[in-house]
């Protein structure tokens, strides 16, 4: 998997995309056994199996977002939820400038709660014009389809779901820790109060010990699929 688009402004040109993608990821902690750029790995994977189904511009990742939960581990690097907020504003008027007025955005990392407002405030002045991908709903059939061990909540960060996407689209950084490295912490009430530290030692909540290969192409297979309802509904008139 390549983490940025390889193609021309010759290819664009010939396949005239009415939508665009934009993977959201972060630098964050994610253990002993993963990279800190996980979520930026994970959404270009979601990013880049779209691009090879649909006719969309696959737009490089934004790799640093909010991630002030995780500070307390060495290597996080967060922005705020406003300059990431700009960043996107900016982008989508770059579009718009080139004839690109609908905007899809991929995100991978949990945190960036302020994505969902960014999308209802867009579509509220421009209607069907963004969305956020994927959801809970896309998720959840993902995760069914790829027959996951867990569920959403108790796989929150590190676990099952990423150790799978890894191991399927860039295996060589998953460390082999990840076989010993699940820890539960259901009840995380105060998690926006107290950040990651109040719940977890380690970095993980989750069962990263469940992920497989297999998953993580049937994940990404699900999703695929998945996309054809926000890609159909921003092209309807």
């Amino acid at each position: 998997m390549e983490m940025f688009p390889t193609a021309t402004t010759a290819n664009v040109a010939a396949s005239k995309p009415q939508v665009a993608v934009l993977p959201i990821g972060s630098f964050e902690q994610h253990g002993s056994f993963l990279p800190l750029a996980t979520d930026s790995i994970v959404a270009t994977a979601i990013a880049s199996a779209v691009a090879t189904r649909y006719n969309v511009l696959l737009l490089p990742p934004i790799t640093i977002s909010c991630s002030h939960e995780h500070a307390a581990w060495p290597g996080t690097v967060s922005i705020s939820h406003t300059a990431l907020s700009a960043i996107i504003a900016d982008i989508r008027t770059s579009l718009n400038g080139s004839g690109i007025t609908k905007l899809i955005l991929i995100n991978g990392h949990g945190g960036n709660y302020v994505l969902s407002n960014i999308v209802q405030t867009a579509n509220a002045a421009e209607p069907r014009s963004m969305s956020l991908f994927p959801t809970r709903t896309d998720w959840d059939a993902a995760r069914a389809a790829a027959h996951l061990d867990t569920d959403a909540h108790h796989d929150m960060h590190a676990g099952e779901v990423e150790v799978s996407i890894l191991l399927h689209v860039q295996p060589e950084l998953v460390g082999s820790a990840y076989r010993d490295g699940d820890h539960a912490a259901d009840d995380r009430s105060m998690l926006l109060v107290e950040g990651m530290r109040a719940y977890t030692t380690t970095g993980i909540i989750g069962k990263p010990s469940a992920g497989t290969a297999e998953k993580g192409i049937l994940l990404l297979a699900s999703l695929v699929a998945s996309f054809q309802q926000h890609f159909n509904l921003l092209q309807a008139r």
